[in-house]
């Protein structure tokens, strides 16, 4: 099932009307930077207060004008680091991670990927802030408001541009509700490559069994290694 991405100038002013200017825009940008590490950190506590979540969702992938993907399931989260995506329409398939690996199976090619979580770029990774295994400090080199629009009134849209360089999406637009909720995800990548999430009816502290999240693939299944694939066959 699962996914989930700016530097200020130096310069001398000699000018005092530029100046003020500079020490104004510097004040308000300090007042708009509160409001957004308000809602980080309700974002983040309100997924630390539980155990385990569970959440319905709704996937969206574009690729420029000519490609429009549906898909839908239900999101399974478990701290710390665990998620299970399971998907069942239009067809059924699995995303799960389990700590240290992120699976995706595909019952129908009898195949299933297997990568080290922390080498994925997958456009699902960037929710493991909610499993406790990471935050949003570290997952974006920067944290703003977005100006973009929201799902309902109330909601905040978050702009995160990734940590690190070498991350394939240039942004991810985290959509959260007045309970600081996650109700919404946007991952851009190069290319016009958008992929969304869209969440609801979240349900927390269910006696999710950790069984859940681990991955056998069947008998008769193919897996492909990443690491292999890239020549590096050693777990390090």
């Amino acid at each position: 099932m699962i996914a989930f991405t700016h530097r200020p100038r130096r310069f001398l002013s000699l000018a005092l009307p530029l100046a003020i200017a500079v020490l104004g825009s510097a004040a308000r940008g300090q007042d708009a930077e509160k409001p957004v590490a308000r809602i980080v950190r309700a974002l983040e506590a309100r997924y630390r207060a539980a155990e385990s979540f569970r959440a319905v969702f709704l996937e969206r992938r574009s690729e420029g004008r000519g490609s429009l993907q549906l898909e839908s399931g239900t999101l399974y989260i478990r701290r710390p680091g665990m998620m299970r995506w399971e998907y069942e329409s239009p067809e059924t398939k699995l995303f799960l991670v389990d700590g240290k690996n992120a699976w995706f199976y595909v019952p129908a090619d009898r195949t299933v990927t297997k990568a080290a979580v922390r080498q994925s770029d997958d456009a699902r990774i960037p929710l493991l802030l909610l499993t406790g295994k990471t935050s949003l400090s570290r997952v974006c080199r920067r944290i703003e408001l977005a100006d973009v629009h929201v799902e309902a009134a109330g909601n905040t849209a978050l702009r995160c541009l990734p940590a690190r360089n070498e991350q394939d999406y240039r942004e991810a637009i985290f959509e959260v509700d007045a309970q600081s909720r996650l109700v919404r995800l946007l991952v851009r990548e190069p290319g016009e490559i958008e992929t969304e999430f869209r969440f609801g009816r979240w349900e927390e502290n269910l006696p999710l069994d950790p069984a859940l999240f681990r991955f056998a693939p069947p008998k008769g299944t193919a897996i492909v290694d990443e690491k292999t694939l890239l020549g590096n066959p050693d777990d390090r």
